[in-house]
């Protein structure tokens, strides 16, 4: 039974508690998004060498992938893997969430919020809204590939729990007046499992669930995000803020007046 597969995965959970600075994002274009992909510069651990131990060395890893300094890169490194699991399991993984949250709410209650309904924040779901730890869990922790069989069986489940960090923003946001929308990387097809989830996992009343139509399929998240984003400002939605655990969430034009990267060492998405 496939959730028999995840049980003892969903008691790491139990160990994620309830940062990131404010950065810089630069506006682009949607030609030059289309001009993005480049091959993998980063993806077995090859290119820096150790330097006090696999610890430091996954930790500077680490950084370097969730500042986007390494740029894409395909799996975590096989020498990271454990240091990867540590950090998800350990704790540390739920206190950066819960900074990245507090620093999304201060931002918030500092939005004059018109009243009107056209201040907009937007939620990526996947490691945002969503944890998917006990399936990462059960296939290295992001040092395998992505299979998208396994992915799908999982995501058919619609047991993925809450981060607690992210739930607590949402329905803070959500009382100070904002609307909120939800924008995924995920399929049409899995628009009914995607609502059962994020019902079972504690999220209610958000303004639209957008997915990835027939005519989406191939392109890269980054345009993908940005031209689902510029149709809520063409709109009239003035997006103050937006969460994701992607830089693909976050960047590329249409952006928010605020953005907010939540951690994901565990995979990569352009």
């Amino acid at each position: 039974m496939a959730t028999g597969r995840y049980a003892v995965a969903l008691l790491i959970l139990t160990l994620v508690s309830k940062s990131i600075s404010r950065p810089i994002f630069i506006q682009t274009t949607p030609e030059k998004l289309l001009k993005s992909a480049r091959p993998d510069p980063i993806s077995d651990g090859a290119r820096v060498r150790s330097v006090t131990g696999d610890d430091s060395w996954c930790d500077s890893w680490r950084y370097s992938v969730e500042t986007n300094d390494a740029g894409e890169w395909s799996l975590v490194p096989a020498r990271c893997e454990e240091y990867v699991e540590e950090y998800i399991t350990g704790g540390r993984y739920g206190s950066d969430s819960e900074m990245v949250a507090v620093d999304a709410s201060a931002f918030a209650e500092t939005v004059n919020v018109s009243g009107d309904g056209m201040d907009a924040w937007v939620f990526d779901i996947d490691e945002t809204l969503l944890c998917n730890v006990p399936y990462y869990a059960a296939h290295g922790f992001g040092s395998e590939k992505y299979n998208e069989t396994s992915w799908d069986e999982w995501v058919d489940l619609a047991e993925a729990p809450a981060l607690p960090a992210s739930l607590k923003l949402y329905k803070e946001v959500q009382q100070l007046g904002f609307t909120i929308f939800l924008l995924t990387g995920r399929d049409e097809s899995q628009r009914n499992i995607t609502v059962k989830n994020l019902e079972y996992a504690g999220y209610s009343n958000w303004k639209r669930l957008i997915l990835r139509q027939e005519s989406d399929l191939g392109k890269l998240a980054i345009l993908y995000k940005s031209e689902r984003r510029k149709a809520l400002e063409d709109e009239g939605y003035t997006i103050q803020g937006s969460s994701g655990d992607q830089w693909s969430d976050l960047s590329g034009f249409a952006i928010a007046a605020r953005s907010f990267k939540l951690p994901n060492p565990m995979y990569y998405i352009a």
